[in-house]
């Protein structure tokens, strides 16, 4: 659920991010909080490890993201996400080399050397096959946590992008070639970034469908938008998958 105190502004983030630099410490307190799985996995993306919210990684990526609130400028024509992601994942960089850690080591690795498991090749094997699988598990439910807030920004919920998702395989294909229209035009790129909504009418003229399709299929659209625009490595692979 999005804090209360973000609830009380109809702004989208970036204006909020306006408001959060003219002094309101309260909602930059919120927002931290609100995008704490975002901070997450940029951080577990630089380190290739977990980063739990004890460790001095994480405590570096919380830093810069409210560095990064101070430090935006919407004129320069990235998203604040974008933004933030950048400077979360150089101050962590520069963290990991002052600290001389820049080759920082996942837990098996830290062990190879043990006995029992430099003894038993199959078993090391099948133990980093595991780690593997249940890191990407961990970053996936990262992505999905940071989707949900910047949904929010949408207007759109998890429940019901259920509902309305196309049923039939050329629904969604017009749907994905629909977003990569927008993503690929700067101007209705930069449209949908601020104005957080479809620009119907100039939409019409890139894509063979009705009005009425798109009306129909808007929030799904603006949701695979956000996906491709975004940091979603796990989530682009999915819905590009999807037939």
């Amino acid at each position: 659920m999005m804090n209360s105190q973000l609830q009380q502004y109809e702004f989208t983030l970036e204006d909020q991010i306006e408001l959060a630099q003219r002094g309101d410490t309260e909602l930059v307190n919120e927002l931290i909080l609100s995008y704490q799985p975002f901070i997450a996995k940029c951080v577990s993306e630089v380190c290739k490890r977990y980063v739990s919210k004890d460790q001095d990684e994480f405590s570096v990526g919380m830093i810069a993201f409210h560095d990064a609130i101070h430090l935006y400028s919407r004129e320069k024509g990235a998203s604040f996400l974008t933004f933030a992601q950048v400077i979360v994942k150089r101050k962590v960089i520069d963290y990991l080399r002052k600290e001389n850690r820049q080759k920082v080591r996942t837990y098996l690795d830290q062990h190879e050397d043990d006995a029992e498991l430099t003894d038993n090749p199959i078993m090391v094997s099948e133990a980093r096959k595991i780690h593997a699988l249940n890191q990407e598990s961990w970053l996936r439910k990262q992505e999905i946590l940071q989707l949900s807030a910047e949904l929010r920004e949408y207007k759109i919920s998890f429940e019901e992008l259920t509902e309305i998702a196309p049923k039939h395989k050329d629904a969604r294909q017009s749907a994905m070639f629909a977003a990569k229209q927008l993503l690929n035009d700067e101007e209705l790129k930069a449209y949908v970034l601020k104005k957080k909504r479809l620009p119907i009418k100039k939409l019409l003229k890139l894509v063979p469908v009705s009005k009425k399709t798109l009306e129909r299929n808007r929030k799904y659209i603006l949701t695979i938008f956000i996906i491709l625009e975004g940091d979603y490595d796990y989530l682009r692979e999915y819905i590009e998958g999807v037939k």
